[in-house]
């Protein structure tokens, strides 16, 4: 694959039906890319598009190409073998992901998780338990890196061992929000950091509506977990719906705000979750069709802690009185980037708990 071609026409938002357009009056990529803008225009690409890429814009390009230096960063263009079988076959399917980790992980059989950005202690309880169950079953666990329940259910399939994929509205060179920095380090480490979003793309609003359908679009089905009637969670539901994928709801108290969108789509056909159980059954005769044809590596177990004094020091500042991380910070004279890695290698190792408020204690 020419990575300078498929970035080129990514870096203009062509789309996977323009491609298809182009290819059929031009062939290759490579002669796509060659064509001068008035052909493009010709052949129906729209003109800020044929602009962009008959005269590409270089300074981008070899960021993007700089980036792919790495081992662990890769580009996945539409058709390829690596492309996710799943996705290809929505409407919308980007023409290009950028990714940082495993491929692989992206071709497991998946089970999308989200929720709430404000969510109940029960409903991030919830969102670990059934995230940590299905990943140790088997399950990649897909969402979407924000906080509350999508944060819950990347950090429970981590507690596993298992592997969990973060879809991002922005570019993969970026971290949002900036607290799951050391997280997002985790995910990327044993699973997969994903985007259609080229690399500096901030994350802009609407992003975060569009790309929910890339993460229904990688899954099985989607789980709700608390959710508001007027909730992003419930757009990535709706799409899982369009996409014939699976839609699971947890029921919740009819005091609850944060139920009602739950039990909305329960009264639209969602099926009514109680246990990881009642998917993993469900799912079963969809999974054995992609587990048939991988043979993918096991992630580690979970990541090891570093012996050394900065932790030990951390394990004595730290008591079963919930303490803020900004308090940690003036006592250890660690920075807070440092103290949220280990604060989270510490909680996936069942030492240390995340209560609300950004606050941490040991686990009795």
């Amino acid at each position: 694959m020419n990575q300078r071609d498929w970035l080129c026409l990514a870096l203009a938002y062509v789309s996977v039906a323009e491609l298809l357009a182009l290819q059929e009056r031009f062939g290759g990529i490579e002669s796509i890319v060659h064509q001068s803008e008035s052909h493009l225009r010709a052949a129906g690409l729209p003109d800020d598009k044929a602009r962009n890429v008959a005269s590409p814009d270089e300074a981008r390009l070899s960021d993007s190409l700089r980036w792919l230096e790495s081992d662990a960063h890769s580009i996945i263009a539409y058709g390829s073998d690596d492309y996710p079988e799943l996705l290809s076959q929505i409407n919308g399917a980007p023409l290009l992901l950028y990714v940082n980790g495993f491929i692989d992980a992206l071709h497991m059989p998946s089970l999308a998780i989200v929720g709430s950005r404000n969510p109940t202690r029960g409903g991030i309880q919830n969102a670990v338990d059934f995230s940590r169950h299905l990943a140790a079953s088997g399950y990649t666990i897909v969402s979407g890196l924000a906080q509350g329940i999508d944060t819950a259910a990347h950090r429970g399939a981590l507690t596993a061992g298992g592997r969990t994929v973060a879809v991002l509205g922005h570019g993969i060179d970026r971290v949002y929000p900036a607290q799951n920095h050391a997280l997002a380090h985790l995910i990327a480490a044993s699973g997969a950091l994903v985007t259609e979003y080229p690399l500096g793309a901030a994350p802009d609003k609407w992003h975060f509506p569009e790309r929910n359908r890339l993460i229904s679009g990688l899954c099985l089905g989607t789980l709700v977990i608390e959710a508001a009637r007027r909730s992003g969670s419930l757009i990535t539901a709706r799409l899982a719906t369009e996409q014939g994928r699976e839609v699971f709801a947890l029921p919740g108290s009819i005091h609850n705000p944060l139920a009602r969108g739950c039990h909305e789509l329960i009264r639209q056909g969602a099926k009514l979750t109680e246990s990881a159980l009642d998917i993993s059954s469900e799912l079963a005769p969809l999974a054995s069709h992609l587990t048939q044809t991988l043979a993918v590596s096991k992630p580690s177990a979970k990541p090891p802690i570093d012996a050394d004094k900065d932790y030990a020091k951390l394990r004595e500042i730290l008591s079963f009185d919930p303490c803020s991380i900004d308090d940690l910070e003036n006592r250890s004279e660690l920075t807070i980037e440092q103290l949220s890695s280990m604060l989270l290698i510490l909680e996936l190792h069942g030492e240390v708990e995340a209560l609300s408020g950004g606050r941490y204690s040991l686990i009795a």
